[in-house]
């Protein structure tokens, strides 16, 4: 069974009230009746109800039982407003300046999540990543101990020997530029923990670079080798190296010939962390589109809630794969 199936078949065990914050998108709205068809989530649009059934009419899809709900004429409001008020932690702001910025769909929805109204939020066919961020920082924060959201792309590649049964995490490739060793070494962990818990897998983390443990000395491959150390001392529960090329770090032939102190993750990494987000992004574009993999996410990690973003480019598929996803991830939380 691929593993976006594994992930529906789990999303479907316990449905869970997931918003869809650009309720005024047509592919949101083809994603939202797949969802609620086929038990995957319970989906909740936010927008302006006029727009939506403008879609509706356009497009043909059946938003029949689907929750819809316009944040000018919302009774939580007040509500929102209030988790907003108390979010800026005392910084000066009127009911009425806050009114304006909850009312717009990123915050709005960002507010239900915040006040356990749903259970997660999925956006970012319309808006930037960094615009999704910004939002659900604000409105739900960070899980304690943790200094800075991070993303991962779960990524399947057909026909694949390597990794997960062809199987990877991919991050940071969609939030930060250039990360500092601790930062590294926390996205690292963050994702050893996201496979622990949404894909139920036994991490193997790879420390990316274009270096294999010293073959060549330059800042950058310091970079990764003082946060492959971090990591480590950090989390010394988690199986972490590195740093490693890419073929080092997932080939078992390659690993033989290139790592020579023994390693429990080269040749069979699971976990792919890169350098930088120009890294990250580049490898997690080049795998989707030349080795045709399916590429989910970037779901973000580091909030106190499930909240994931998409690829302005996403489509229809694809948002309803981070959907599943997002329910599953909702799912661990209430049973933790």
């Amino acid at each position: 069974m691929k593993l976006i199936e594994e992930i529906k078949e789990q999303a479907r065990k316990a449905p869970q009230r997931i918003v869809l914050a650009e309720g005024e998108e047509e592919r949101t709205l083809k994603a939202a009746e797949i969802c609620c068809k086929d038990g995957i989530a319970i989906p909740v649009l936010v927008g302006k109800e006029e727009k939506i059934n403008d879609l509706i009419h356009s497009s043909g899809v059946d938003l029949s039982g689907i929750e819809v709900i316009d944040p000018d004429s919302s009774p939580e409001m007040g509500k929102y407003i209030s988790i907003y008020i108390e979010a800026r932690g005392g910084k000066r702001v009127t009911p009425k300046m806050a009114e304006r910025l909850v009312k717009k769909p990123l915050y709005f929805g960002a507010a239900m999540v915040s006040a356990g109204d749903v259970s997660g939020m999925v956006a970012g066919c319309m808006s930037l990543t960094a615009t999704v961020i910004k939002a659900t920082q604000m409105m739900v924060g960070l899980e304690d101990g943790v200094s800075a959201p991070s993303s991962f792309f779960v990524m399947s590649v057909p026909d694949c020997p390597y990794g997960e049964n062809g199987n990877f995490i991919y991050a940071d490739a969609g939030v930060n530029p250039d990360p500092s060793p601790e930062e590294l070494a926390e996205i690292a962990i963050l994702s050893a923990r996201s496979a622990q818990y949404l894909l139920g897998w036994e991490p193997r983390v790879g420390m990316l670079s274009f270096s294999t443990k010293g073959s060549a000395g330059h800042k950058l491959t310091d970079k990764v080798v003082e946060a492959t150390k971090l990591a480590k001392e950090t989390a010394p529960d988690l199986s972490i190296d590195g740093e490693f090329q890419l073929d080092a770090a997932i080939v078992p032939s390659v690993a033989e010939r290139k790592v020579k102190d023994g390693s429990d993750v080269a040749g069979k990494a699971n976990i792919l962390i890169f350098p930088d987000l120009n890294a990250g992004n580049i490898g997690y574009k080049m795998t989707q589109y030349l080795a045709k993999a399916a590429a989910y996410g970037p779901l973000l990690q580091g909030f106190k809630v499930p909240v994931n973003d998409l690829s302005r480019g996403a489509s229809v598929e694809d948002i309803v794969g981070v959907m599943a996803f997002t329910t599953v991830q909702a799912q661990a939380r209430n049973s933790s």
